[in-house]
């Protein structure tokens, strides 16, 4: 693996950008482009690379951290440097960046972009200068059709998030057409999240929505931005007031505008199941392999063994599935018991001489753990009784912390949180009825503890321990917050708001307990999105 942070960071430090414009060809730019330029093709170009390269992993292998600007910008820049097609981008200083900047022609390059200190130093420089405010400067909003809402658009969600279309599924095999990649803050290096596509409807001035990066094009030798009525695909259609007639809202009008075929409910089960069934296989060597070397706690929480073998985003993304062919049976009346039946007979091997079938999955489907270092039982909801028992003895724990940490400090935060935990404890004392756990909990708790390391394993030394505890709390409480989100958002949303937001309280203190206590780096986070 090519890790840049540390190796160019003081090379960008010799040199001071003044970010010229020079004629074509110049073999001091960061690439050269010759007489290659963006059209229609090239952006076709684009989208299959997208379709075909990237992949939840992309940015592990090369070892770029990222937030989400920095992801969408990356993703741009390695395919025009790939290409030899131009690239730029604006600062949050005003300045352009691109591909005829000269301020590292001091740097070697290299035919492959991973190995190209030049551009990777550029890149570096560039990546800590943008975000989602400076990307309507660089992207024009888009007509919402099959030919251009394709693999490599981005969705801009008002200066606060924004992602790329990876996949174009138009098959009823997924829960919506389209299929995102993104990243978050903070920046680090991560896997990138599986997603749908969902936004709330766009703002003209704020120029979101799903829109495309501009071209750059060559004018009197100096480099410009194409004007952005004159790009192909440019339309302000989902701006419309009318953009959503007919539909429940912005999401479900782009599916029907970009073709999205309305299978008979059958068919689209079947679709669906397959779907399941290969992102279900897809997980199992991440599992295994996650098991080998994270059981035994050789994977640090926000690690990089952590993010490469934590399945919680594609989790999200069965978890999404499973609702939707939940949506599918009820909504058009479907007997249960024949799709049971179908997915009994879909069976996944998750170890050797060891499998499940796609109904269990679906039965159990909240149960499965994405933390690496757990027993596979527990990655694949096979001890649904014990973790609901670790969930009861997580939040048992939180109610000790907040007396121990808030009880004379702010007595009455204590009060109103240990009655939130309280009423979590008796909605997961009727989920393990409902479960019919017969297990004693003395017997699901021992199940529930992780292996013990091998004899010889390093103390933490007793400095560390208020951190160790904190960061503990912190994964408690994120854990609360995903358990509380898959159990009840469907059926209790109410509920589901207000506890949530009582966690996301006890979260904002833990991080000044984390602060006050002097830990070392940032409060640990669950690495999903927000401001990107």
């Amino acid at each position: 693996m090519f890790f840049f942070v540390l190796s160019v960071s003081v090379m960008i430090l010799t040199s001071a950008p003044c970010f010229s414009q020079p004629l074509n060809g110049s073999s001091d730019q960061i690439w050269e482009v010759g007489g290659r330029r963006w059209a229609a093709e090239e952006e076709q170009g684009f989208a299959k690379w997208v379709d075909e390269t990237i992949n939840e992993d992309f940015f592990i292998h090369y070892g770029i951290p990222t937030d989400c600007a920095d992801a969408v910008y990356t993703i741009r820049w390695i395919y025009a440097r790939i290409a030899h097609l131009p690239a730029a981008a604006t600062t949050t200083d005003g300045k352009r960046v691109g591909h005829w900047s000269t301020d590292w022609k001091h740097l070697p390059t290299h035919p492959e972009w991973d190995k190209d200190e030049r551009f990777r130093a550029a890149l570096l420089y560039l990546l800590p200068r943008t975000r989602t405010g400076t990307l309507p400067l660089d992207t024009y909003p888009i007509r919402i059709s099959p030919d251009s809402v394709t693999p490599g658009t981005l969705f801009l969600v008002s200066e606060s998030h924004a992602g790329i279309i990876g996949h174009v599924f138009l098959n009823g095999s997924h829960a919506h057409p389209l299929q995102t990649w993104e990243s978050a803050l903070p920046v680090k290096l991560r896997k990138l999240s599986m997603g749908y596509f969902f936004a709330a409807r766009p703002r003209s001035k704020d120029r979101s929505g799903l829109v495309k990066f501009r071209w750059p094009v060559s004018e009197n030798g100096e480099w410009k931005y194409l004007p952005v009525t004159e790009h192909p695909f440019y339309s302000e259609e989902q701006y419309a007031s009318d953009f959503c007639e007919g539909y429940a809202g912005f999401t479900e009008a782009v599916a029907g505008r970009i073709g999205s075929t309305n299978y008979a409910p059958m068919e689209k089960i079947v679709k669906v199941m397959g779907t399941i069934t290969r992102l279900l296989n897809e997980r199992v060597p991440i599992v295994l392999q996650g098991y080998q070397r994270c059981r035994y706690g050789g994977c640090p929480e926000a690690s990089e063994l952590w993010e490469r073998y934590s399945t919680a985003n594609r989790d999200g993304m069965i978890t999404s599935l499973m609702d939707h062919l939940s949506q599918i049976i009820e909504s058009n009346h479907l007997d249960p018991e024949v799709v049971k039946g179908m997915m009994g007979t879909v069976r996944i091997d998750i170890s050797e001489g060891r499998s499940v079938t796609l109904d269990h999955v679906y039965q159990n489907y909240l149960w499965l753990s994405p933390h690496p270092e757990e027993s596979i039982e527990a990655r694949w909801g096979l001890n649904k009784c014990e973790m609901i028992y670790a969930q009861t003895r997580t939040t048992q724990d939180s109610i000790e912390f907040i007396n121990r940490t808030y009880r004379k400090k702010d007595p009455v935060y204590a009060d109103f949180s240990i009655r939130q935990q309280q009423l979590l404890l008796q909605r997961l004392s009727k989920e393990w009825a409902r479960s019919e756990c017969t297990e004693t909990p003395l017997i699901a708790a021992m199940r529930a503890r992780v292996s013990p390391p091998p004899k010889g394993s390093i103390e933490i030394r007793p400095v560390l321990r208020k951190c160790k505890t904190i960061r503990a709390e912190i994964r408690a409480t994120h854990d609360s917050i995903a358990f509380i989100e898959k159990t009840y958002r469907q059926k209790d949303p109410t509920y589901a708001d207000f506890a949530i937001q009582q966690q996301q309280q006890l979260l904002k203190r833990l991080d000044e307990e984390w602060t006050g206590s002097e830990c070392k780096g940032p409060p640990p986070t669950p690495g999903r999105q927000g401001d990107g």
